[in-house]
């Protein structure tokens, strides 16, 4: 049989080949967008939960109150985002006396990291590797030469 012959009898499966081909290529870029659109919105929410914890740490008058509104507003922040169920990990850092956040015109570092889970992948599923993404965010302000003067 000449070789043209045998490619023209196979007619109809170029169909079949088109959807096995597609399905091979669009599910994992499907997924690809999934797990994007998650990890880019938990980067939003970690940056925003930096700032507001910041932000709110500096306008305090005591240091325990300082602490109290920035971890409200993190889980505030993570919790608008549909974050809730993540567990932030929270380190101020304070300049130019670390021992006295609160002094003026000092300057205090917010860091907020989480670990965000990637779509569809079951909690049970125990990997050598974290099932996950980290992220973190870092925001500093500089506190008020009026602090306490109040």
């Amino acid at each position: 049989m000449l070789p043209w012959r045998r490619w023209s009898a196979e007619r109809g499966s170029a169909s079949l080949e088109f959807i096995t081909i597609g399905l091979i290529l669009l599910v994992p870029l499907a997924y690809l967008v999934l797990a994007m659109a998650a990890i880019q919105g938990a980067a939003f929410a970690v940056e925003g939960a930096a700032r507001q914890a910041v932000r709110v740490f500096v306008q305090a008058d005591s240091e325990s109150q300082a602490a109290a509104r920035a971890e409200r507003a993190i889980r505030f922040a993570l919790a608008d985002a549909g974050l809730s169920d993540l567990e932030p990990r929270v380190s101020v850092s304070c300049s130019p006396n670390p021992h006295a956040c609160l002094t003026r015109l000092g300057t205090v570092s917010v860091a907020v990291a989480v670990t965000v889970p990637l779509p569809l992948t079951p909690p049970e599923l125990d990997l050598a590797v974290p099932v996950g993404v980290p992220l973190q965010a870092t925001s500093t302000e500089q506190i008020s030469r009026f602090w306490g003067a109040g």
